[in-house]
């Protein structure tokens, strides 16, 4: 399945968050949400996204938008991530994968000549009507959440 392209309609998503609850797309209404994909907790490039992401909450926050962080992590694993870097938005729990799937983001990979399933770093900001603004795909770490900022930035104008 491919990214959704912007202009369409977000798909509705349900998933347990880091602290067992359970959120929804429809739980943001009225408040744009920067829904990023990510392969794994704890490793270099998703560490480095997260704390990029926590270093600039409050500009996102004053943009009238929340960042909602999807891998196919336990909550466990996911709660850990969260306190050990001390961040101040939800994670997801997609271990089924449902999440990663109706988003486009779970796709065949290469490394080092080997092809495997996984899920491709990929940024989604969704306004506040549930339209997708923009989609970010094969996502790099450096800049990337001062270019999701921008765009976040253009929403509120």
């Amino acid at each position: 399945m491919a990214l959704i392209e912007q202009g369409n309609k977000a798909p509705a998503f349900s998933g347990l968050t880091d602290d067992g609850s359970t959120v929804s797309l429809n739980d943001y209404k009225g408040k744009n949400i920067v829904l990023y994909f990510y392969p794994k907790d704890m490793t270099p490039g998703c560490t480095a996204e997260a704390e990029d992401f926590r270093d600039a909450i409050g500009d996102f926050e004053n943009a009238n938008t929340v960042i909602i962080g999807v891998s196919k992590d336990s909550v466990r694993r996911h709660n850990n991530f969260k306190t050990k870097y001390d961040l101040p938005f939800t994670l997801i729990s997609d271990e089924s994968g449902k999440i990663c799937e109706i988003y486009g983001v779970w796709q065949k990979k290469k490394n080092y000549g080997r092809e495997y399933m996984g899920v491709v770093r990929s940024t989604y900001l969704i306004d506040s009507k549930g339209i997708v603004a923009k989609a970010w795909s094969n996502v790099r770490v450096k800049e990337h959440v001062k270019n999701v900022l921008e765009a976040t930035k253009a929403l509120c104008q």
